[in-house]
């Protein structure tokens, strides 16, 4: 199912508003992950300021951009990221919770400003980014579990 207009401005209204209200989410998105993946806390052992982090929510946002837009490079920089996440022992099934990660927590920072369209239109991207991560993990032989 493709995204219609109303949803991608949804999307994109949330993450600027998420800018307004949590100024850089990177802290709570990482917090969640965490959270959510304590395993993949270990990882991160050299990023002692945060930077990597920021970069990579920053890479993240980027792709829901594209997805939005023009999808001149989203679907590939998925499946290369995948790919490079593979190399760092991280499996597709915890690679495709980011995304998800994301979207939850986007919705607790805006709080009573989050609406039922939101979410759905999230869970909208949320299904065609899960799509090209099944169909990724399944050309190399794996599957999101």
């Amino acid at each position: 199912m493709s995204l219609t207009e109303q949803e991608k401005q949804l999307i994109e209204k949330s993450i600027e508003r998420v800018a307004d209200v949590a100024g850089d989410p990177a802290s709570h998105v990482y917090a969640r992950l965490f959270e959510q993946q304590p395993e993949m806390e270990a990882l991160f052992v050299l990023d002692t300021d945060g930077k990597a982090r920021g970069h990579m929510l920053s890479e993240a946002l980027d792709c829901v951009f594209d997805y939005l837009g023009p999808r001149a490079y989203a679907p590939v920089l998925i499946q290369s990221e995948m790919t490079n996440h593979d190399g760092f022992g991280i499996p597709p099934r915890v690679f495709a919770t980011f995304f998800n990660v994301v979207m939850e927590t986007f919705r607790d920072l805006l709080g009573d400003e989050g609406t039922s369209e939101t979410d759905a239109a999230w869970a909208t991207l949320l299904g065609e980014f899960d799509a090209t991560i099944a169909e990724h993990a399944a050309k190399s032989g794996t599957a999101v579990v």
